[in-house]
């Protein structure tokens, strides 16, 4: 199956955490945090939103920040995505 996000929605899928500290301590998956940074698989077309015209500025590879608690989260084929609209993004990490 596919996502295929609809007006200015976008699809992500979360970055994992670290695991261990800089220390070498490892972590169970309970005491992590949830990661911010996700990977843009999908975009919308954009469109008229709330009755203004909104451009699509992400695109599919973009490593994104967002908040903790942002969005929708789906399970799709075992594998874990959030939707988030693109107002939700906080900001594009660059290499």
């Amino acid at each position: 199956m596919k996502l295929k996000p609809l007006f200015d929605k976008v699809v992500l899928r979360r970055i994992d955490a670290v695991e261990t500290t800089k220390g070498g301590i490892v972590l169970p998956g309970s005491a992590q945090e949830k990661p911010q940074v996700s990977l843009v698989v999908a975009v919308g077309p954009g469109g008229l939103v709330d009755g203004k015209e909104v451009s699509m500025t992400l695109k599919v590879g973009d490593r994104v920040i967002i908040g903790k608690y942002s969005g929708t989260e789906v399970k799709l084929d075992g594998v874990d995505y959030q939707i988030v609209s693109q107002a939700d993004v906080l900001a594009v990490v660059e290499d």
